[in-house]
């Protein structure tokens, strides 16, 4: 993987670790997750400390993904995100991409392994790094435990230019999408909805 800006301490949440399939566990032991592509991609790890970058925290922990979203099951994986924080999950064998804003799940069609071959070859596509990008050549720059808030959000009709880009702390970020999925997950498509000034986090 390029543009490493950090990888995790060794394996110290084995509990978790034993529940993974042979794959990840693999893929783990020889780091125990990373945030790559300058944080385009965030593969979580077994480990209590940092909370940003626990998979046992994201997984089974308070604010667990199968707790906040009707669509994940509590036996998905999440095991990866990307630089704003849709995540990517295990079920079985197969990687799912969940939109973290409509709570809507897609199949990608890959396994672990080719999910990862993907992301090597087409990283901009593979992991919608566009507003990365443009957040980059604003001058911009995430660090390890960050992620890109966008506003309006993805999921409202708006210009691309006209969307705000900054960085927040990973857990500050994924609180307030799940906060929106929660009050928008009702709503039919194209309804007004109007958002406060504390909405733009």
């Amino acid at each position: 993987m390029k543009g490493i800006i950090f990888t995790g301490r060794p394996i110290a949440d084995a509990q978790t670790f034993a529940l993974l399939p042979a794959y990840l566990q693999d893929f783990l032991r020889a780091q125990n997750g990373v945030v790559a592509y300058f944080g385009g991609l965030h593969i979580r790890g077994c480990c209590p400390t940092p909370a940003w970058h626990s998979l046992g925290a994201a997984w089974n922990g308070e604010f667990a993904f199968w707790k906040l979203y009707e669509s994940v099951q509590p036996t998905d994986i999440p095991f990866a995100q990307d630089c704003v924080g849709n995540q990517f999950l295990l079920r079985g064998d197969a990687v799912l991409f969940l939109d973290t804003e409509t709570g809507e799940i897609a199949d990608l069609e890959v396994d672990f392994k080719h999910f990862l071959f993907g992301v090597e070859k087409f990283p901009l596509d593979a992991l919608g790094m566009e507003p990365l990008r443009r957040f980059q050549q604003l001058g911009g720059k995430l660090e390890p435990g960050q992620l890109l808030s966008i506003y309006p959000p993805v999921c409202i009709q708006s210009t691309t230019e006209a969307r705000q880009l900054k960085p927040l702390p990973v857990l500050e970020r994924l609180t307030y999408l799940g906060d929106l999925y929660a009050q928008i997950k009702g709503l039919a498509d194209g309804q007004r909805v109007h958002f406060s000034p504390k909405a733009s986090r």
